[in-house]
């Protein structure tokens, strides 16, 4: 009898050795989840029978350490939850090793050719949440978008001097005719940029005439336009302005460019005239030049013209039973009954962690535990190697006297 006990000792250390071994090795493995032999005390109606390892579980409890790599679609998961991907031959596996690249076709694939998961963009560039597929990555260029809304606020000096303009009537090339100027960039619908300038004239106490020049060409509206202000120098009329541009020596072959204009929160106080705030929504075309992703799993391509356009959003996925994942190869695991069913969410939902762009988690392997953890197996296999030996040296002498 206790000669298959030392034996079934043997064998269970042997699988200690493996698993310790196999962490070991993987210690330096990107999402590895290290194991963890689990023995059990084996009876036979009440007298012992010895040992055997009972499972070896997977350590889900840990996060690895993130380790900064600085290339854009390397992603690290702080918290809960797995990458999802699709295998070449239609299988669903998971990950934690967040090394990804493109593939020849924009598809976001792991070195193994496994495409991440996630939510895709309509052709309008709105997240479908609704449909979990292959993530890819647009190539083509940016189209150009025509401005459409200009808007400005500024503080126009109430301490200047009055000009009639039916003395002085304004002109673009002399600083005299009018007080102060701004100037904002436009584009047609062909990405081509348009300098509009704006002249403001102080016609009367608390009144102001805007005139508006595109390059050398007048575009000031048929009876101008007109900025009043109230005695605390805030802005009661003029607002907003609709300006249309179809003068063909400016939009050439793009379409006519229609703006509408706001002053709102534009200020006369008595103080330097200056601009707070000026923006326009237009840019010209763009080449994709780049990736960005968030810590909610937002994937944009960054172009030349300093646009980003959403590609789609990274999903992560989780199970009530981690441990019943069953690990293969390429750093990834397989579902099964005993892990549930996979809980599909955003990142930083629920209870989902978020990703780190540009990083990657590292093994959660204590290498001076398991160095500590394999002298104690080796220590337990030369423990039930010398039974084997004291049972070997006992029948020997048994046979000897006989």
């Amino acid at each position: 009898m206790s000669f298959n006990i030392a034996l079934s000792g043997l064998q269970a250390t042997t699988q200690d050795l493996n698993t310790i071994s196999n962490n070991i090795a993987n210690s330096s493995t990107v999402g590895f989840r290290g194991g963890r032999s689990e023995f059990s005390a084996i009876y036979n109606g009440g007298q012992a029978g010895g040992v055997n390892v009972m499972s070896t579980s997977q350590n889900f409890s840990s996060s690895g350490s993130l380790t900064y790599t600085g290339r854009q679609l390397d992603m690290g998961i702080q918290g809960e939850g797995f990458f999802v991907l699709s295998a070449q031959d239609g299988t669903t596996t998971y990950a934690r090793a967040g090394m990804f690249n493109q593939d020849a076709n924009g598809f976001v694939t792991d070195p193994a050719g496994n495409r991440l998961q996630g939510y895709s963009v309509s052709a309008a560039g709105n997240l479908q949440t609704g449909n979990v597929t292959d993530l890819q990555v647009q190539a083509g260029a940016l189209p150009a978008k025509a401005t459409t809304d200009i808007g400005l606020v500024s503080n126009l000096d109430a301490r200047v001097d009055v000009i009639d303009p039916a003395v002085t009537p304004f002109d673009a090339d002399d600083a005299s005719t009018y007080h102060s100027s701004s100037t904002v960039t436009a584009y047609d619908s062909l990405g081509k940029e348009h300098a509009l300038t704006q002249y403001y004239v102080k016609t009367d106490d608390n009144k102001w005439s805007v005139h508006y020049m595109m390059g050398d060409t007048d575009v000031t509206p048929t009876g101008g336009h007109q900025l009043e202000f109230n005695s605390d120098g805030m802005l009661i009329s003029g607002a907003d302005l609709a300006l249309n541009i179809s003068d063909p020596n400016i939009v050439g072959g793009a379409s006519n460019l229609n703006l509408s204009l706001s002053y709102d929160k534009s200020t006369q106080y008595a103080s330097d005239y200056n601009n707070s705030s000026l923006s326009q929504n237009g840019y010209t075309s763009g080449e994709l030049n780049g990736i960005r992703l968030d810590e909610s799993g937002m994937l944009y391509g960054t172009y030349t013209n300093g646009q980003e356009q959403l590609q789609g959003q990274v999903v992560l996925a989780d199970f009530n039973n981690p441990n019943g994942l069953t690990p293969i190869s390429n750093n990834a695991w397989t579902a099964t009954n005993a892990a549930g069913q996979p809980i599909i969410g955003t990142p930083s939902t629920g209870t989902l962690g978020a990703i780190a762009g540009g990083y990657l988690e590292g093994s959660n392997v204590d290498t001076t535990a398991e160095m500590v953890n394999l002298m104690t197996a080796q220590r337990n296999y030369q423990s039930n190697a010398k039974v084997l030996d004291a049972n070997s040296t006992m029948q020997q002498a048994l046979l000897n006297v006989i």
